[in-house]
């Protein structure tokens, strides 16, 4: 049986929770909020009247698009997956169009340093103005026991110092939200009408949650305007794993850089790959000099053998994190392949580097038909593979997958690369310890 990913150790790397949860726009969030949530609380008269402005965007048409731009009060921030943007000054309140405008101005492209990140403003969100007393605080998050629900009546930037008084529900997955008692935890101050309010809120946001492919929500803060519950603030992630069985869903979502994060010539070469082909084709570098690299056809089996690296204590050697699945043809991989090969041979390890060539047993993937273009990718690079002290270990089953591992073992003898290959009866992780420990089979 294959093992599970160990969480923790991935977040040590750095690299992983954003492996299959990826962080979206506010504006994309808000969206799919109004759009999607009175499907659970057919009262949520929330309509989504947000407008997103980017490097490119045509203010005078974006208003023509957007009416209400101009008739009402406005809020502008930037809109680019960090926080506490009040608490940097990069908020502005209470604001007409013509000084939305102004502030645009001064700001588009503007270098700033968030949380010790430094990065240019490419993105801001513009909303109503929604004057407000009260500020309540929801989040929804999943763990290894279940997912969690946080409420507090004290939102707002101030959160994080009162979360002695942050209500937390538990949603046991199998039971789900119907099981747990959500109105007792709730404060009776808040009097009925908001406890039954709330409560149907909290309950319907989890099912929006669970069913539309979220990783972790939160509004802070939410208030009430004319009797109708409002966001205000709202940071969201999906899980990239999700992304087949929500794409009419997801339509129109964009994924984003997390701030400051520039794309290498060969991320952004292997980005644009993949936005030419049904396949996906991922990759980001973490340690150019890193000594372990990986090439790995499928996102749950890259998680787990990023997981096992971790776990084996070498987080600091992994030198990056990708995919390519989906039946990539021969070119597709081909290119996917030499990238790799021409980023790991560019420097000498003292240990040596290892190729980990892996993944699952495949569906419909031709692994036969895969593999000739990392055979193709890896006689190109022939003596700078021997130069580098490269070793390559293979593990891979699915369609035609005696074929190309033939190709992988004569491969090896032809190049003389040492390339170990293993089939389905090898456990997935297996090739993991044996090349970092240079155990032998």
């Amino acid at each position: 049986m294959e093992r599970f990913v160990n969480k923790k150790s991935i977040r040590a790397a750095k690299v992983v929770l954003d492996m299959a949860q990826r962080g979206i726009r506010e504006y994309d969030a808000k969206r799919m909020l109004a759009r999607y949530l009175p499907e659970y609380l057919n009262d949520f008269s929330y309509k989504g009247e947000v407008a997103l402005v980017g490097p490119e965007t045509d203010l005078e048409a974006l208003a023509a698009a957007n009416p209400w731009l101009k008739t009402g009060r406005l809020v502008v921030k930037p809109d680019q997956l960090f926080g506490k943007r009040g608490k940097h000054g990069l908020v502005l309140l209470d604001a007409s169009w013509e000084g939305v405008k102004k502030y645009l101005k001064e700001n588009m492209g503007a270098e700033v340093v968030v949380g010790g990140t430094s990065g240019r403003l490419t993105h801001f969100l513009i909303e109503r103005f929604i004057p407000h007393k009260e500020e309540f605080y929801v989040a929804i998050s999943s763990d290894r026991d279940g997912d969690n629900i946080f409420f507090s009546t004290e939102g707002g930037v101030g959160v994080e110092e009162s979360w002695d008084r942050v209500v937390q529900i538990h949603v046991d997955i199998l039971e789900g939200i119907k099981s747990p008692d959500i109105r007792s935890q709730l404060p009776a101050a808040l009097g009925e009408k908001k406890l039954d309010q709330i409560e149907r809120f909290l309950r319907a946001l989890y099912r929006f949650y669970a069913e539309t492919g979220f990783t972790y929500i939160e509004i802070n803060p939410f208030t009430f305007q004319d009797g109708a519950i409002v966001p205000l603030d709202m940071v969201a992630k999906l899980d990239d794993a999700e992304e087949y069985w929500q794409r009419k869903r997801w339509q129109g979502i964009e994924f984003p850089e997390p701030f400051g994060r520039r794309l290498s010539r060969e991320e952004l070469f292997i980005k644009d790959l993949d936005s030419k082909t049904g396949a996906s084709l991922k990759l980001t570098i973490l340690n150019p000099n890193g000594r372990v690299w990986t090439m790995v056809a499928g996102g749950g089996a890259s998680v787990i053998f990023a997981d096992t690296i971790c776990d084996l204590g070498n987080a600091s050697e992994m030198a990056n994190y990708g995919e390519y699945s989906g039946d990539p043809n021969t070119e597709e991989t081909y290119h996917y392949t030499r990238t790799i090969l021409d980023l790991m041979t560019r420097e000498r390890h003292p240990r040596g580097k290892v190729l980990l060539i892996g993944g699952a047993i495949a569906n419909f993937t031709d692994v036969a038909n895969t593999f000739k273009g990392v055979v193709m990718a890896l006689k190109e690079y022939q003596e700078k593979l021997k130069a580098s002290g490269v070793k390559i270990y293979v593990r891979r089953g699915g369609p035609n997958y005696e074929v190309g591992l033939k190709l992988m073992r004569d491969l090896g003898e032809m190049l003389g690369v040492p390339i170990e290959v293993y089939g389905p009866e090898t456990h997935m992780t297996r090739i993991v310890p044996l090349a970092l420990g240079g155990a032998s089979s």
